[in-house]
């Protein structure tokens, strides 16, 4: 059964908070002030985004929950303007925001239960590989809400990307179909080839942004710290991501996104993580930088010390490949310019 009640991605939101004086290289440059915006801003601000509970036997199937929120309202019971230009459906009676407030919170409740119940349906199609469109969404999931399908859609896509590190991307404007993608170029989801599991990209993206802020080595401790705000403790299984420290200190490693080590000359032996190999080839500084801006609803740039950091790894990333592909110009020239070896055969 579920561990918790609580939704996964509000307590990812906390994830990135209260990160105020990361120590790290090039913190003393970093003005206190503009150091606790940015790194409260630097995590994924959803509100009350819907609880995904994993069916009990197998969890890549998801059952109806039982509880759309469980604290604060994330969609509001009166459609935005955005949803009302966007759908074709006729006005009915007063609007919501006339309603009485028991009626608006009851709308409001309906809403985010149709939020919850479409992260289920898209979580479903992405271990089916099936594909989605929007009338499918509507049909199934949304029915008699259509007016409101901009606003839960956007909200769901908001708690697949946080959740569970995927990303819903359209494929065909025209049909409005969707395919389900891993976010940052990552290859690896986590999931076990008999797909009785979930994608635990979303947890592997906030280890590497903690890593990152905390000057691209973050102690053991510290990543705890941050786990620990969303429900995810060492030793204690949880229902998306597993047992955590077999994920963190195992899996993530074998599979190279992190780097696991003793920090040098510590005694008693402390541990600390880093960016593995694979993690710098699939991502970038930049690329994570993007992601939480964006899910922050803010400007990468607004994080200046991180943003520059980020800068000097793009530019150091295409010098390198520049250099790269020269050399295998440079290889390729010398080959074509050795003559062919005659060979005489002995009389």
């Amino acid at each position: 059964m579920p561990r918790s009640k609580k939704s996964h991605s509000r307590k990812l939101e906390a994830g990135l908070k209260d990160e105020r004086g990361a120590q790290g290289p090039g913190d003393a440059q970093v003005p206190a002030t503009e150091k606790e915006t940015a790194s409260s801003s630097l995590s994924p601000s959803i509100q009350g985004t819907p609880e995904v509970v994993p069916a009990a036997g197998k969890p890549s199937v998801l059952q109806s929950p039982q509880k759309a929120l469980s604290s604060s309202t994330t969609i509001k019971a009166t459609p935005s303007s955005k949803s009302q230009e966007g759908s074709s459906s006729p006005k009915q009676g007063p609007s919501a925001s006339q309603a009485p407030p028991d009626a608006e919170s009851l709308l409001s409740d309906v809403l985010n239960q149709k939020m919850a119940e479409l992260v289920q349906f898209l979580s479903t199609k992405y271990v089916t590989k099936e594909p989605i469109t929007e009338a499918e969404m509507l049909e199934s999931v949304i029915k008699e809400h259509k007016g409101h399908f901009p606003v839960i859609f956007g909200k769901a896509c908001e708690c697949m990307e946080i959740v569970f590190g995927i990303e819903v991307k359209e494929a065909d404007p025209i049909n409005r179909s969707y395919v389900l993608v891993k976010t940052l170029d990552l290859t690896y989801d986590g999931m076990l080839s008999d797909d009785h599991s979930m994608p635990k990209t979303g947890l592997l993206i906030l280890i590497l942004g903690v890593i990152f802020v905390e000057g691209n080595r973050a102690p053991e401790k510290k990543i705890w710290e941050v786990l620990r705000k969303i429900g995810v403790c060492a030793g204690k299984k949880d229902f998306i991501y597993g047992e955590p420290r077999k994920l963190i200190t195992k899996d993530f490693v074998q599979e190279k996104y992190l780097e696991y080590r003793q920090v040098p000359g510590s005694d008693p032996p402390r541990y600390e993580f880093l960016w593995g190999p694979r993690a710098h080839t699939e991502t970038s500084k930049m690329k994570v930088l993007q992601f939480f801006a964006k899910v922050s609803g803010t400007d990468p740039a607004s994080f200046s010390s991180w943003y520059e950091e980020a800068l000097r790894d793009e530019r150091e990333r295409a010098q390198a490949k520049v250099a790269a592909t020269d050399a295998t110009r440079a290889t390729a020239s010398e080959s074509s310019s050795v003559p062919s070896s005659s060979v005489s055969c002995p009389e």
